[in-house]
């Protein structure tokens, strides 16, 4: 199983000390906390995509569950932007990002903010956060955002403004529950709803039309 190179020392920390429990003869907490290094390792897992071929496809950016299909508000980082999908990612779900287009970022910009739970409307906006505003074909643009949520105190980002990415490519990831949210220009249509299961890099999202 690859493992994200950020999960490395909570996995390393975890399992030395089970390790020490275990040599010590607490077998009992030793078993517990091998049981809890397993799962550390689970959460930061890494696996292989296959990204689908197409250059009008639009792909998720995380593995979760789509919680809103709404308009996106005017202004802000991403105005002109027509439709926001937000996916909510609970800590079983892989919490790696991968880049939804082809493209140049354009823009990295980290905001400060609150730890709401990650599935409520309002986590969009309050939420501690990084968004990248990705350049693509056509001088369009896609807009990505890292929300923390109520257990994710660690926005890891990956890539920096002038970066060319390919479709699916990691570009960081948030630690123990959090929020995607994309944004989608006009011009697209969108090939989710709230509810459905995604897989980042794998589900056609939307696309260009």
């Amino acid at each position: 199983m690859r493992i994200a190179r950020e999960g490395y020392p909570l996995v390393l920390t975890a399992g030395i000390a089970a390790l020490v429990v275990l040599v010590i003869g607490w077998v009992l907490l030793g078993g517990l906390m091998a049981v809890l290094t397993v799962a550390v390792a689970a959460f930061f897992r890494d696996p292989e995509r296959v990204i689908p071929a197409g250059d009008s496809l639009i792909v998720s950016p995380a593995d979760g569950k789509v919680v809103s299909v709404a308009p996106a508000a005017a202004g802000g980082m991403f105005d002109g932007a027509a439709t926001r999908v937000s996916i909510f990612l609970s800590p079983l779900d892989v919490h790696i990002n991968r880049v939804p287009v082809a493209g140049k970022i354009d823009a990295v910009q980290y905001q400060r903010g609150e730890f709401l739970a990650a599935y409520k409307a309002d986590a969009s906006e309050r939420n501690e956060q990084n968004a990248l505003k990705i350049l693509c074909s056509g001088a369009r643009f896609i807009g990505v955002v890292q929300i923390a949520g109520v257990l994710a105190r660690r926005i890891v980002c990956r890539v920096k403004r002038g970066d060319d990415l390919k479709r699916g490519d990691r570009f960081g990831l948030i630690m123990f529950g959090s929020r995607t949210d994309t944004y989608l220009p006009n011009g697209c249509s969108v090939e989710v709803v709230e509810g459905q299961r995604v897989k980042g890099g794998e589900t056609i999202i939307g696309r260009f039309v």
